[in-house]
């Protein structure tokens, strides 16, 4: 009897977080080992699916930078990278695209479907979603940023009670242009200022952003997430994802998350409880 009653305190003290975010969409940047181990795969699912019976809007943007890498290793294609985004050839980009719209965006949609909820699967090129022009073609190729967000095909997706699925692919004005590759971060971020999100959360590999004692930093605004990076607490793989928290804040987003993927049921410990876990920044 004691453990139900646990239980019965667990979803009444989730209750207010429920009523809270009901019917709010909230972005997530799904990557990292969360996208790589079976468990936490499992895991991911169950969350989203939980999210979405109560009436949340869960819109998934997700990267695969790992399995571009292997896939090029495989097939002896040279990749580099230039402050942590990858230099993308024409040859780089024809395999970026099958692995994130074909193999990796596949496979979320079907674990999702899985676990019991409807997903649908699109890249940036479905109804010119995500329009890009590229970063520095001299240097990065086809690397892009994201010039305009088109809302209406992931609105409609979200209508119809389904949960999008986004691979970080653009399209190009220009009639015959393979595209670009887009960093997922930043795709999470304009994504969720077009959609008019709540929050935005991003899963990644470390617990969140550290100080250097390498202790968690639980709670910063955007003056003090600017003074770590200028600083150099704020260094590596974590700027882009510092930035693309501050684009989305600026952006009108309320809360930005950098969560680590790792831990078991991550996204709910972060959106159904008090304490939350990670950094959380805002305004």
């Amino acid at each position: 009897m004691k453990t139900k009653i646990e239980v019965v305190q667990t979803l009444l003290d989730a209750l207010p977080f429920i009523k809270k975010f009901h019917n709010e969409k909230i972005v997530i940047k799904y990557g990292g080992s969360a996208q790589t181990s079976e468990d936490l795969k499992s895991q991911f699912a169950q969350d989203i699916v939980l999210l979405h019976t109560v009436g949340m809007k869960p819109i998934i943007v997700h990267g695969g930078g790992k399995s571009i890498t292997n896939l090029l290793n495989d097939l002896g294609v040279d990749t580099h990278f230039i402050d942590g985004q990858r230099v993308t050839t024409k040859e780089v980009m024809r395999i970026a695209e099958m692995v994130l719209s074909g193999e990796i965006n596949k496979e979320i949609v079907s674990l999702l479907n899985a676990h019991g909820t409807k997903a649908v699967g699109i890249s940036g090129k479905d109804a010119n979603f995500l329009e890009a022009i590229p970063k520095d073609f001299e240097n990065f190729g086809y690397t892009g940023v994201i010039q305009h967000v088109n809302p209406e095909i992931v609105e409609n997706i979200i209508e119809d009670g389904f949960v999008p699925v986004v691979a970080p692919i653009a399209t190009a004005s220009k009639v015959g242009h393979p595209g670009f590759n887009i960093n997922a971060d930043l795709v999470a971020s304009q994504v969720a200022i077009a959609l008019g999100a709540r929050k935005v959360l991003f899963l990644t590999d470390t617990p969140g952003v550290l100080d250097k004692e390498m202790n968690l930093l639980t709670n910063l605004d955007i003056t003090q997430t600017e003074a770590l990076k200028k600083d150099g607490t704020i260094s590596g793989g974590m700027v882009p994802k510092v930035d693309a928290c501050i684009e989305a804040l600026r952006g009108g987003v309320k809360k930005a998350h950098i969560i680590d993927g790792r831990v078991e049921h991550a996204m709910l410990l972060e959106i159904l409880t008090s304490e939350g876990v990670g950094t959380c920044i805002e305004l």
